[in-house]
């Protein structure tokens, strides 16, 4: 069976996302050096997943004398939000209490990110 088609990014799509909303826009030639900072990529790759990102309305191209500049068409927060949510309901039944829960549970808060989550809280009632 056909896998459907996602409308959130993969961890790839993420990480050339990532660099356009830290860099503005960029190249091509931009893309790949912010991205082998953490790790070896090849351009060819990069540039076939610049255009289905281009195709799934994730980035925006506009063509200069040297190729084409690429801007993020979707900002962090409203990625961040629909990919949370994604999540709270294929893992955690949509409940954000189970997902607090697994995080508090797992251990992986630091004592900061605990406060921070205990005033964030606070702030809400």
């Amino acid at each position: 069976m056909a896998r459907i088609a996602s409308k959130h990014p993969t961890d790839g799509e993420l990480e050339i996302l990532q660099v356009l909303w830290e860099h503005g826009p960029a190249t091509l030639g931009e893309i790949c050096a912010a991205l082998r900072k953490q790790k070896q990529v090849a351009t060819t790759t990069v540039a076939t997943v610049l255009k289905v990102m281009l195709h799934k309305g994730l980035v925006r191209r506009r063509k200069t004398n040297r190729g084409f500049s690429w801007t993020a068409a979707v900002n962090r927060e409203k990625t961040a939000s629909g990919m949370v949510g994604a999540l709270l309901e294929r893992v955690f039944e949509g409940s954000a209490q189970q997902l607090v829960a697994h995080l508090v549970e797992a251990g992986n808060l630091s004592p900061a990110e605990m406060q921070e989550i205990r005033t964030l809280l606070e702030q809400r009632k």
